[in-house]
C-alpha cells in the first residue's frame, strides 16, 4: 500500500467515525425531544382543564354538577400524566409534583 493509499484510508476511517458519531448522538438526542415536548403537550392540557374549571366555578359554583364535570376531567389529565410520566403539572404552583397527591390538592377549592 503506498502513501496515498494509507493517507485515503485514514481518511475514509475518520470521516466514517464523524458520520457514525454524529448519527448516534443525533438519534439519542431525538427522544429527549419528543418527551420533552410530550411533557409540554401534557402541562398545556392540564392548564387548560385548570382553566375550564376555574370557570365552572366561577359561573356555576363551587359545588356545582359543572365544576364536579370539570374536576372529573382535570384529575383524569393528572392521571394520564401520572401513568405516562411518573409525574403531573399543578398550574397553582407552576411546577411538576413527583408525587400522586392531587386527590389532596386543594387549590380548586378555595376559590373567592
Amino acid at each position: 500500500m503506498n502513501e496515498f493509499q494509507k493517507k485515503s484510508l485514514k481518511v475514509s476511517a475518520g470521516v466514517l467515525s464523524t458520520a457514525v458519531l454524529g448519527s448516534a448522538l443525533f438519534f439519542t438526542g431525538v427522544p429527549q425531544v419528543q418527551a420533552d415536548d410530550d411533557h409540554a403537550k401534557c402541562q398545556h392540557r392540564i392548564e387548560k382543564a385548570e382553566a375550564r374549571l376555574d370557570e365552572a366555578v366561577r359561573h356555576h359554583g363551587e359545588r356545582s354538577a359543572e365544576a364536579e364535570s370539570r374536576r372529573r376531567d382535570l384529575n383524569a389529565e393528572r392521571e394520564r400524566c401520572w401513568n405516562q410520566y411518573r409525574g403531573y403539572w399543578s398550574g397553582a404552583d407552576h411546577r411538576w409534583h413527583s408525587e400522586r397527591d392531587w386527590d389532596h390538592d386543594h387549590d380548586h377549592d378555595d376559590h373567592h
